[in-house]
């Protein structure tokens, strides 16, 4: 048997060329059948199932508001954008966005719970508090909970005077008075005003040393309002600066008179 003597070298090339324009073939057909499949309209986001516990929106406005900023299909659809997208919408907090087969979307969205305002009241203001201590903007005719507290303090120190509040409350239940307002200034320092307008200078510290120290004011201001026929709702104001003590201002209570017959 004669050995089976090899190819030339220019038909070495034309299988080769073959070989090559075959693939690309192949691979062009691929590409356009997969730009049409991305493309057929069967695969067009259908529906937008939303769910969650919402109260102040509707699955069907934020369907209506949110699917025209999606782009793409079921496929090419980009879930980061459309996860921000529903973020955007008023008082949602967090949304979760998934595909769900065939055509859809599944969001699970949570809403912001306001718990108190945050900085100066204004009638601009529409910063808002959650119950995890982070500021949002919303339409404050939307809160749904009348008499919440207002929380003023430096940039990013929400959580902190949050936090402040709700250690603070409970002392001033005891006497049957709620913080109206809560303020951490730059220095450090606290400032309460009450629901009797009473104003109330808190000092600065931890948290533990100034709750300690209104715990301590709490203690005694009935006995020392008392002395002077009055109730702890008669606090005018009270500075709680002082080292082992406070100085405090009760209301139709003046101490100039027996101050001047003293010096006589």
């Amino acid at each position: 048997m004669n050995p089976s003597l090899p190819a030339p070298l220019d038909v070495k090339l034309m299988n080769l060329t073959a070989s090559v324009l075959f693939l690309c073939c192949v691979l062009l057909l691929l590409a356009a059948g997969a730009r049409w499949a991305l493309l057929y309209p069967g695969f067009a986001v259908a529906r937008i199932v939303v769910q969650g516990e919402l109260v102040h929106n509707n699955a069907v406005t934020l369907r209506a508001n949110v699917a025209p900023q999606l782009a793409g299909n079921f496929f090419t659809i980009d879930l980061r954008a459309a996860r921000a997208a529903f973020e955007q919408a008023p008082w949602v907090r967090k949304a979760l966005v998934r595909r769900e087969f065939p055509g859809g979307l599944r969001v699970v969205l949570q809403e912001h719970e306001a718990v108190a305002y945050w900085g100066p009241d204004t009638d601009t203001g529409t910063a808002l508090v959650n119950s995890q201590g982070e500021v949002f903007d919303a339409n404050v005719g939307d809160v749904e909970h009348e008499g919440l507290p207002r929380l003023v303090g430096p940039p990013g120190s929400s959580a902190e005077v949050l936090r402040m509040h709700g250690l603070l409350q409970p002392v001033f239940e005891s006497l049957g008075l709620a913080v109206d307002e809560l303020e951490l200034n730059g220095r450090g320092s606290w400032r309460a005003t009450l629901d009797s307008s009473a104003v109330l200078e808190l000092g600065g510290g931890t948290q533990q040393e100034v709750v300690e120290r209104t715990q301590r004011f709490a203690r005694t201001l009935t006995q020392v309002a008392a002395q002077y026929q009055r109730r702890a709702d008669a606090l005018e104001s009270a500075d709680l600066r002082h080292a082992g003590g406070y100085a405090l201002r009760l209301r139709g209570v003046t101490t100039v008179t027996a101050q001047a017959d003293a010096k006589k």
